[in-house]
């Protein structure tokens, strides 16, 4: 069976487990399919790689909220008034 791997590098469990520092190295900073049996089971993300994954998320989130509120009516308050 066919299996879609969103990586350049893969390596295996065993591999990962046998060297896990140099395994992540091997991914030069990107994400690495971790395969069992040929089959990606899950993915090892730099932390560099997964810090601008979740402010990418981040920000997706809040332009989504900036969205729904586009059109909204405008409430002016003064620094005072807080």
């Amino acid at each position: 069976m066919a299996h879609l791997i969103l990586t350049s590098t893969s390596a295996s469990v065993t591999e990962l487990k046998k060297d896990p520092m140099n395994t992540v190295a091997a991914g030069e900073g990107f994400p690495i399919a971790i395969l069992n049996r040929n089959e990606p089971v899950f993915y090892c993300v730099p932390r560099k790689a997964y810090e601008l994954l979740m402010d990418r998320i981040e920000d997706l989130e809040l332009n989504a909220i900036a969205d729904a509120r586009k059109g909204q009516k405008k409430i002016r308050v003064s620094i005072d008034e807080l």
